[in-house]
């Protein structure tokens, strides 16, 4: 990585060659495990009648949102590592250069929305378990339709203002929505703050409180004894262990996209203020924040099937049907 700034050279310490290995290698493994991981999660949840739950049926959604991410950013990805330059010019590049941009953002905020609505749904779980659940699953599909209708209208905007730009001896796919919307630039960075607001922030803030109170129902309740029902301890038990799930899956996700959010909000602050004083290390701690960002598609399946035994049994049999 060699970028200039006030008119300082930034040079990478590294290898310029071994970097670009080492990142490549990280991105395949990473696609990989992504894409048999949540294919994994998708089909065995469809072919086990027990994980036909709510829950279970936000995981699938989650998970064909961390799909979607790195199908798309990927590619994207490993062209701009090695060709800094978009590759594909007409209309065909025009439209990927939109969708890709567009898809990518639509799948973090779907996965976004689904840690909520699993939260939501442990809730009502844990705090009334005996009145009626807050989300059955024939309210699940329309719910899940409605997630991915909210994402794709709050990231319609980046779908008009991403374009192809020219510059001399390459071309790049960027948003200037100067160009797009005939307004400043500044406007997007304001769009962008209220969607990390909105979508990230304020989300995480209501996870802490959900599963706050979850887990203080959970230990202000008697435990089982010997001598009770065995029913109820089954019942209890099963709760404890979908909880931990769902919260390793939330601070799975929070741990890989605060990093990548700080630098972005970085460069957008450091945008409406004109301040281009950002140091070469700032540049390497936001490629590899990005970098553990794109793992967090690869993470939610490696938790699915560590916490939970359905999920491990699920995946044996349908392991075996391969045999």
């Amino acid at each position: 990585m060699s970028t200039t700034m006030n008119g300082s050279n930034c040079s990478n310490p590294l290898n310029p060659t071994a970097a670009k290995i080492g990142v490549t290698f990280a991105y395949c493994l990473i696609f990989v495990v992504s894409l048999v991981g949540n294919s994994f999660i998708g089909i065995v949840v469809y072919k086990t009648q027990t994980l036909r739950k709510p829950i279970n049926y936000f995981i699938v959604n989650m998970a064909m949102s961390d799909l979607l991410y790195p199908i798309f950013w990927f590619p994207s990805n490993l062209t701009y590592l090695f060709l800094d330059s978009w590759p594909i010019s007409g209309p065909l590049g025009l439209a990927m250069c939109k969708l890709v941009h567009f898809l990518a953002l639509v799948s973090v905020i779907v996965s976004v929305q689904s840690l909520i609505l699993i939260a939501v749904d442990r809730f009502g779980t844990v705090v009334y378990p005996y009145r009626s659940p807050l989300i059955t699953s024939k309210m699940c599909p329309f719910i899940i339709l409605g997630t991915w209708i909210v994402a794709s209208a709050v990231i319609a905007p980046y779908l008009f203002a991403f374009n192809q730009v020219e510059y001399p001896g390459k071309r790049a796919c960027e948003g200037p929505w100067n160009e797009a919307f005939g307004e400043s630039s500044s406007l997007g960075n304001r769009y962008a703050l209220a969607l990390y607001v909105a979508f990230f922030y304020a989300p995480i803030a209501s996870l802490v409180i959900l599963y706050s109170i979850i887990i203080l129902k959970l230990k202000s309740q008697k435990i089982p004894g010997e001598q009770s029902d065995s029913a109820e301890k089954h019942r209890a038990k099963r709760n404890g262990n979908v909880l931990k799930m769902a919260i390793a899956i939330v601070l799975g996700f929070v741990l890989c996209w605060v990093p990548v959010s700080i630098a972005r909000l970085r460069l957008l602050f450091a945008w409406e203020s004109r301040d281009s004083r950002l140091s070469c290390d700032f540049y390497l701690y936001h490629r590899i924040a990005f970098l553990i960002s794109f793992s967090s598609c690869a993470i939610n399946p490696c938790i699915c099937f560590t916490f939970s035994g359905n999920y491990r049994q699920g995946l044996k049999r349908l392991l075996k049907c391969f045999n």
